[in-house]
């Protein structure tokens, strides 16, 4: 059970940093991010940030669900 928390919390860790990198890329460089995703893809600027929000919080949503919540309960568990 320790060895399952520990890498529960990695994932935590990992993947916030990868969220914090996105919205990062999103807010502070949206120009550049815009730009280097209008080469592959046909879209506006208010559909690309439509899609970036979206991404962004089904992401967060799904560390919350499949990595902080059995993280929690696995902390409370083991207690």
């Amino acid at each position: 059970m320790s060895q399952l928390k520990s890498v529960l919390l990695w994932c935590v860790v990992i993947n916030y940093a990868i969220l914090l990198a996105w919205w990062a890329l999103f807010v502070f460089a949206h120009g550049w991010f815009y730009r280097s995703h209008r080469r592959w893809f046909a879209f506006s600027t208010e559909t690309f940030d439509a899609l970036n929000w979206a991404g962004i919080s089904f992401y967060k949503l799904g560390i919350v669900l499949f990595n902080l919540v059995p993280l929690i309960a696995i902390a409370c568990v083991v207690h």
